[in-house]
């Protein structure tokens, strides 16, 4: 099942998606409620694909945060897409 996850730190959110495509909706949610957050950090560790309506949700989430003066940012931890 889907799920995002929350974690505030000091002035930063990071959000934990799994599958963004079916929880754009769960996410936009998550985002959107960040409001006095300076940092939104969202985390595709375990996420395997996006589809274009997952696209179109960062589209959406990253002009929501230029427009309340939030920084958003895709995480992208070291090594996540290294050949074996």
């Amino acid at each position: 099942m889907p799920s995002v996850h929350v974690d505030k730190m000091g002035e930063m959110a990071k959000n934990v998606e799994a599958d963004l495509y079916v929880a754009a909706f769960k996410l936009r949610d998550a985002v959107t409620s960040q409001t006095d957050a300076c940092v939104v950090v969202l985390d595709p560790a375990e996420m395997h694909a996006i589809g274009g309506g997952g696209i179109g949700m960062l589209v959406l989430l990253q002009r929501w945060a230029q427009d309340h003066n939030i920084r958003f940012k895709l995480f992208n931890p070291p090594g996540l897409y290294e050949k074996s």
